[in-house]
Formats: structure tokens, C-alpha cells, sequence
């Protein structure tokens, strides 16, 4: 699965290489531009199919997910499963359901584009534990942390990369002057 999310990424030119402020803060010499991929409904559905099918027989009955390419994500996982779908908007330093409900006890699948240090699908998380629902596990186009990210319940990845990340005071390329490019940065949700 891996190996085919990857070429899928390279055929629509969403693998990036240069310097990046990623939207964690971090920088990297990577950058996996989502929005490359999820503007060819096709692709998105394919990659949606492999986060459904691993979670399938969970008893799923709500995909929620952060806000931007989380919405496009929780709508066609959720609708390849037969659920509803919700999404979660930025609030000052919190991500919070405005629109939408959920009802306690309800399993949730909470599912993200690319995960980095898992800041943004922890928010959810915490969103959808505050409204009394539970997390059945977590479902990501791309784990650019390498596996690193716990979040106390299942995840896959269509994905895996070990992109290195750099803090912004230990970053290589800052010291060799390479211009820092900000793509797609969520910093102010």
C-alpha cells in the first residue's frame, strides 16, 4: 500500500523538495503538498478506500477530522464506509465542532492528511472526548513522523516517510541560507 500512496503522490508532483515552515513549526527539507492530490477526486478516493478498508470491521460510525484537508478526507472515508462525517475548526489554540454534533459513546475514526507531530489530530481527539464520543483509531495519508506519534489507538498510514524535521534554531538549512518557503501553512487556525 505504501509503495502505491507514494506513486500516486509523485504522479501529481505532491512531493516537494526545498526548505519548508511546516505548519507545526518545524522546518524540513520535504514538503508533501496535499492539495496536489486531493484536487483529483480519483486519487483521493483510492487513498480513502485504503483507510476505510483497515478500519472496516471497527463498528465506525462518525469520520471527523481537522479542517482543511481533513474535511475532504472524513467526507469520502465516511462515505465509503456508509457514515456520517463532521469536521473540526480551528478556535484560538483549539479546534472545536461548530457545526456539528456528536453523540456520546459514538466510535469515531478521526483522519488527517500529513501527519507530523499529530498536534492538529490530537486537538480532534480531544474535541470528540469533550462531547463524551470515543476515538477507535486514526487513519492519515502520509506518517512523516516514521511511526513516532502515539496516540493511545490505532493508526494507519497510506504512507509512511521519514522526512527529517529540524526546530527552526537546529536547522541546517537555515544556516546554509537555503530561502524558506511557507506552502500551505495552517498557523493561524
Amino acid at each position: 500500500m505504501s509503495a502505491e500512496a507514494e506513486r500516486i503522490f509523485h504522479q501529481v508532483g505532491a512531493i516537494l523538495e526545498g526548505h519548508f515552515l511546516l505548519s507545526s513549526g518545524l522546518h524540513s527539507p520535504v514538503y508533501w503538498e496535499k492539495f496536489h492530490l486531493l484536487q483529483y477526486p480519483q486519487y483521493t478516493e483510492q487513498l480513502c478506500r485504503m483507510i476505510a478498508q483497515h478500519f472496516q470491521h471497527q463498528g465506525i460510525q462518525l469520520v471527523t477530522g481537522p479542517t482543511m484537508g481533513g474535511i475532504i478526507l472524513a467526507y469520502e472515508v465516511a462515505r465509503q464506509l456508509g457514515v456520517r462525517s463532521s469536521f473540526a475548526e480551528g478556535e484560538g489554540e483549539h479546534r472545536v465542532f461548530k457545526r456539528f454534533t456528536i453523540t456520546p459513546g459514538e466510535r469515531s475514526l478521526v483522519v488527517d492528511d500529513i501527519l507530523t507531530t499529530g498536534d492538529s489530530i490530537r486537538q480532534v481527539m480531544a474535541e470528540v472526548y469533550r462531547h463524551g464520543g470515543g476515538v477507535m483509531g486514526v487513519g492519515v495519508l502520509v506518517d512523516r513522523s516514521g511511526g513516532k506519534v502515539d496516540f493511545g489507538v490505532p493508526l494507519f498510514s497510506c504512507c509512511q516517510s521519514s522526512s527529517p524535521t529540524y526546530s527552526p534554531q537546529d536547522c541546517p538549512l537555515c544556516r546554509a541560507k537555503v530561502p524558506l518557503s511557507t506552502p500551505g501553512s495552517n498557523a493561524h487556525l
